[in-house]
């Protein structure tokens, strides 16, 4: 029940961070068009809108901030958001870089310290939130640049197993619910075993087409 409580909780905060992830996703989707790079995986298992993924190992930029849910995911967007658009510092010369967005945006409050495979996240420990974005797999810890923002960390997290169920429409609480329970239920029928709470998923701005929308509900494997 704590579980799905804590799910329940990021919706209810969605109106709180609404202008962060739409400034996140103006920013990602504006201009003109481009490729939005996703996590690596490989797909293990396929059953229906239920998949069985391994996520190849990446590195995440990540912050920790205080506060309420809609709060702290403000201000960890602003600020792993500042470092991916110019607040850093290149190792191999004098200036700042650019680094390219990735999909999709995932959020977690629960109070677990597993590293998670999405690009965006938040989650609850030691009283914070912990927010990270996953950065594009072309670059290595030597290569990625350096944040300026002490609060901005680089950190590797290693290949994992993830369960999924996709679906389409708005993500309301009732939904969160019966995802939250099909994607358990899916992986109690195969003997999987949750490494960490499940994960909120959404690839899509806020302006899309509900029935057009892809979201996920991801469960980390142990």
């Amino acid at each position: 029940m704590f579980m799905l409580s804590a799910l329940t909780s990021v919706v209810n905060s969605q109106r709180a961070t609404a202008t962060a992830l739409l400034a996140l996703f103006v920013a990602i989707f504006s201009g003109t068009a481009m490729a939005i790079e996703e996590p690596k995986f490989e797909l293990l298992e396929k059953d229906g809108a239920f998949e069985l993924r391994r996520y190849a190992p990446m590195i995440v930029a990540e912050t920790f901030v205080e506060g309420s849910l809609g709060e702290g995911s403000s201000a960890g967007f602003r600020a792993i958001a500042g470092y991916i658009f110019g607040a850093n510092r290149s190792r191999n010369a004098d200036s700042n870089e650019k680094i390219a967005m990735t999909v999709p945006v995932t959020m977690d409050t629960s109070a677990a310290k597993i590293a998670m495979t999405a690009p965006v996240t938040t989650e609850r420990a030691d009283g914070r939130w912990r927010m990270h974005f996953v950065m594009p797999a072309q670059y290595t810890m030597d290569t990625l640049p350096v944040p300026t923002d002490p609060a901005v960390k680089l950190r590797e997290v290693g290949a994992q197993r993830i369960a999924v169920r996709v679906f389409s429409g708005f993500v309301t609480d009732d939904r969160v619910r019966q995802e939250t329970v099909a994607v358990l239920d899916w992986m109690k029928q195969r003997g999987l075993e949750a490494a960490a709470p499940p994960q909120l998923a959404r690839y899509n701005p806020p302006w899309s087409i509900p029935f057009l929308r892809r979201n996920e509900m991801l469960v980390p494997v142990r």
